[in-house]
């Protein structure tokens, strides 16, 4: 008996083997070759690109964060919040991109933070005066007119800023001050006239 059950034994175990073996072996190579791909895409990027891809990161959340204390030292009350700015940055942002769907939806973020929404408003009408400014093939010129107007939604572009012209000297010189002109009656005399 015992060497029956033997015999079925090494007869499964070869109709086993051959299946395991072959997946064994597929897996292996599967693995090396996995294993050779991660291998060469780290070393064939140079040190110098990994190192630059690093700072670029470091670098703009310091610029985020200058940003946010750039804003509350400058604007009293709680639009100087640093939700209260990243978000109105946000709908002011959006609004001028047209996707006024999402801006109303980040605006109803806005308020429930307690932001003030006249500050959104008094940004967006000081973006739209510097309008002609924005350069859409610069790329963070929307984004820093955006700040420089959340900081000091007051901002005039320098052209309307400018005092006017004095006259040339072959011009008639035009008097300093005017005064408002004064409506003159023209009722007729109703008496008689002598």
């Amino acid at each position: 008996m015992r060497p029956r059950v033997l015999q079925v034994k090494l007869a499964v175990l070869r109709h086993l083997a051959v299946p395991g073996l072959t997946l064994l072996i597929g897996l292996g190579s599967a693995l090396a070759q996995s294993g050779d791909s991660r291998a060469q895409d780290q070393s064939g990027k140079p040190a110098a690109a990994n190192a630059a891809a690093s700072a670029d990161p470091a670098k703009d959340n310091q610029r985020k964060t200058d940003e946010f204390v750039e804003a509350s030292q400058a604007i009293n009350g709680p639009a100087g919040n640093p939700e209260c700015v990243w978000l109105g940055r946000r709908v002011v942002r959006l609004m001028w991109l047209d996707d006024l769907d999402t801006a109303f939806r980040h605006l109803d973020l806005y308020d429930r933070f307690g932001c003030p929404g006249g500050h959104v408003q008094a940004t967006f009408r000081c973006l739209t005066r510097f309008g002609g400014q924005i350069d859409d093939k610069v790329a963070k010129s929307l984004s820093d007119r955006i700040h420089a107007c959340w900081i000091n939604p007051g901002a005039q572009p320098q052209s309307a800023a400018a005092a006017p012209t004095p006259p040339t000297a072959g011009a008639a010189a035009a008097p300093a001050t005017t005064q408002p002109a004064t409506p003159q009656s023209t009722a007729l005399p109703t008496g008689p006239t002598k």
